[in-house]
């Protein structure tokens, strides 16, 4: 059967056009003029409710179609010895609400709406019905979602932002339980203490917010929910600390080294839990029942650091709830809605940073998988202390940012640049170690076991490797039949490399990152769900070097990752340790003290209401 095959065919009025034959496929509605010398650019008044060029539009397409009252209906009307060819007259209506591409940005989808109408409301009420039951058939589209909205977001827009796109929600009649927060750690909180029977019953969470409240969320729903071995630990890379928890034998200078070395893992690590419990203090010692949460920070200093949507979350004494394989799951889907700083998830995930074109993603059942990282704080003396997340983990430049922004929140976005600008004014860079797992695609004929080479060996070159950007409907990305297969300890064919030296940044980008600011991200061919971290190390260079660098992210179609001061490593798993007394990390835009932290990727551990960037 021809997927175009008239199902139903009526005369109806399209609202400011004329009267059309309104046809029904098994893939969408198309409609044509009645009198064949109508223009299709010509309007009525020069009403303009949607293009009428357009004469098709796909179920996939249409979020909802309404019953409106019986009223006013501007139509063309093409009679020999009409005075006028536009008239008013009175009709029952339905609308059909949908979306087109916008003609500057493919990404950004634009609300469109075509009202019909006829004389008979038994023929409406037909249409209405007929076009419900084909959209209704969509299985992927959601029913019920929980709503978080961060307030303060961005300049204050949250809530907004929400108003903005609830008439989607709620013409598309999907049922929002609505949740605004009203402290750091809030969501986090209701989330990790629901019950797993109660949020099974929704088919997702979606955050109105940036990437550091969606982490929260992310980390509230997998807090207790994934069950998985902490990152492998490389036994030589573990000797580097001592009972004291100093670093031992750390002896580095300017020049990166790097080497490689059997596989072999510390598998004592355990997977951490965590409390929070007293109302003052977002970064709490810990029992002995549950896991550190960065007791070497005073509560002084971490209100000065960690203002709202920047903390470890929660004040909520948390017990683990049992759901197996919880995640991945199929069919739970997390959901932004933009109103954030650079909002660089939702980027990477859609094309767009427009609030309406992510409602109509979510609303449409879009779906996408996404890797996420699993970091966890090993500092030596203290128990572990897990994280995740979902675009990027960096220290140093990127942590200090993160950190000096905390201090100006009163001036908004413009924070970040005004941070970002004193901390390249101070130029700091850092002692630090960098274990890795190769990437066993690029190294399948080197073999195993101890050699020695240098960090050219391990840099990914872009004329030796291919650039393929992540799309919608991505090969890369499709290639995961078992997502988040966790790395296996003891595992002997794993290889692992070293560098060590003085660093200004050190960054782990799980997507591609692109933002305003960097149109093509940190790494622009980064996919969304391959398994894979892009480790980028930039070594200590003049501040000159550093700033080309920095240009270069921001220059579409640049080669930010061309340098002889820049390492780039495709890896499954990192460790990372410093020997300074200061270190910070900034996980999507959240604070993370570590000065040793272990990290692996599961490949497309969360699904999300997205399709890709086009």
């Amino acid at each position: 059967m021809d997927a175009h095959e008239p199902l139903m065919t009526s005369s109806m009025f399209l609202e400011g056009y004329c009267e059309v034959s309104l046809t029904l496929d098994s893939t969408g509605l198309s409609w044509a003029p009645v009198v064949s010398h109508v223009k299709k650019l010509e309007t009525c008044y020069g009403i303009k409710s949607s293009s009428k060029s357009e004469s098709r539009i796909g179920f996939s397409d249409v979020y909802a179609v309404e019953c409106v009252d019986r009223g006013s209906f501007h139509v063309l009307i093409r009679k020999i010895g009409a005075p006028r060819p536009c008239c008013m007259t009175e009709m029952h209506r339905f609308v059909v609400h949908g979306f087109e591409r916008s003609r500057t940005c493919r990404c950004t989808w634009v609300l469109s709406s075509y009202t019909f109408g006829n004389k008979d409301p038994q023929a409406c009420r037909t249409w209405i019905e007929e076009i419900n039951s084909r959209i209704s058939i969509e299985m992927s589209r959601p029913k019920n979602l929980w709503v978080f909205v961060h307030p303060s977001s961005g300049r204050g827009n949250g809530w907004r932002t929400w108003q903005t796109v609830e008439p989607v929600f709620s013409r598309a009649k999907v049922k929002t339980k609505v949740t605004v927060t009203e402290r750091a750690g809030h969501a986090f909180d209701l989330i990790v203490s629901v019950a797993d029977e109660e949020l099974s019953a929704f088919d997702g969470v979606v955050a109105v917010g940036g990437d550091g409240f969606f982490n929260e969320i992310l980390n509230g729903l997998l807090f207790s929910r994934h069950k998985a071995p902490s990152p492998p630990v490389p036994v030589e890379f573990a000797n580097y600390f001592g009972n004291d928890g100093e670093v031992e034998r750390f002896r580095l200078n300017n020049d990166s080294k790097t080497r490689a070395y059997a596989s072999d893992f510390n598998a004592s690590v355990s997977q951490p839990e965590a409390s929070f419990t007293n109302e003052d203090d977002p970064l709490l010692s810990t029992s002995e029942s549950s896991g550190q949460a960065f007791s070497d920070f005073s509560t002084h200093q971490a209100i000065l650091i960690l203002g709202y949507g920047c903390s470890t979350y929660g004040r909520l004494s948390v017990k683990r709830q049992d759901l197996s394989s919880f995640f991945p799951n199929e069919w739970f889907r997390l959901g932004i809605i933009p109103s954030g700083s650079t909002d660089a998830i939702v980027v990477s995930t859609t094309g767009s940073r427009d609030p309406i074109t992510s409602a109509l993603h979510i609303v449409l059942g879009k779906r996408v998988r996404l890797d996420i990282a699993q970091v966890v704080r090993q500092d030596a003396g203290s128990s572990s202390f897990t994280r995740y997340a979902a675009s990027f983990a960096g220290y140093g430049f990127y942590g200090d940012v993160m950190k000096e922004s905390e201090k100006y929140r009163w001036m908004g976005p413009k924070r970040y640049d005004y941070a970002g600008t004193r901390v390249f004014l101070k130029h700091r860079s850092y002692d630090a170690a960098i274990a890795f797992l190769e990437d066993e695609t690029l190294n399948s004929a080197a073999g195993t076991g101890f050699r020695n080479r240098g960090s050219q060996d391990t840099r990914i070159s872009s004329e030796k490797t291919p650039r393929s950007k992540c799309c919608v409907d991505c090969a890369v990305c499709r290639e995961s039949t078992r997502p988040a297969t966790a790395l296996v300890n003891g595992d002997s064919a794993l290889r692992w490399s070293r560098s060590e030296g003085r660093y200004l940044s050190v960054g782990a980008a799980v997507i591609s990152c692109r933002n305003g600011r960097a149109p093509d991200g940190l790494v622009a061919d980064a996919h969304l769900a391959d398994g894979f971290l892009h480790l980028i190390l930039i070594k200590d260079c003049p501040r000159p070097r550093y700033l080309w660098h920095l240009t270069r992210l921001a220059r579409k179609g640049a080669d930010p990752l061309g340098f002889e001061f820049v390492e780039h490593h495709k890896t499954r798993a990192f460790t990372f340790t410093s020997s300074g007394e200061e270190s910070v990390w900034n996980l999507d835009g959240e604070l993370f003290p570590a000065r040793r932290l272990s990290a692996q990727v599961f490949r497309g551990l969360v699904s999300l209401f997205a399709a890709g960037p086009e």
